[in-house]
């Protein structure tokens, strides 16, 4: 096989860290949301060890990145887009939310934003 992609583990555990201090996790804050000791995210992080699938998987999901970005650094083109919508996302929703950031702060949506980064690894709808 010619074309075979090699998997590199220091590429994957970059972005890994890189990922992780997005949401503004720390690693041990990361690893007690993912169900790891710090130490093995450390070692994952640093590309010294390999991680078996459901663990990949785990990862992707609470960093909400595709497995493609995660394991190549590629970006699918069957991922929906970031600012495409959810199902049950509605337009009075949508209306709800603008009213309600409308009347908040430039200190209160900078404490929003730090809320929703630190809750988006949580939220596992499936």
């Amino acid at each position: 096989m010619a074309n075979k992609k090699e998997i590199d583990n220091k590429a994957i555990g970059q972005r890994i860290r890189d990922e992780r201090k997005k949401l503004g996790l720390s690693r041990e804050e990361f690893a007690e949301i993912i169900g790891l000791s710090d130490y093995y995210v450390g070692q994952l992080e640093r590309g010294e060890r390999q991680m078996s699938l459901p663990v990949l998987v785990k990862i992707a999901n609470c960093l909400h990145i595709s497995l493609d970005y995660l394991i190549f650094g590629k970006i699918s083109n069957a991922e929906p887009s970031v600012n495409e919508p959810c199902d049950n996302y509605t337009s009075q929703s949508d209306e709800e939310l603008n009213e309600l950031l409308g009347k908040c702060s430039s200190k209160e949506l900078e404490l929003i934003k730090k809320l929703i980064k630190v809750i988006l690894p949580y939220v596992n709808i499936e």
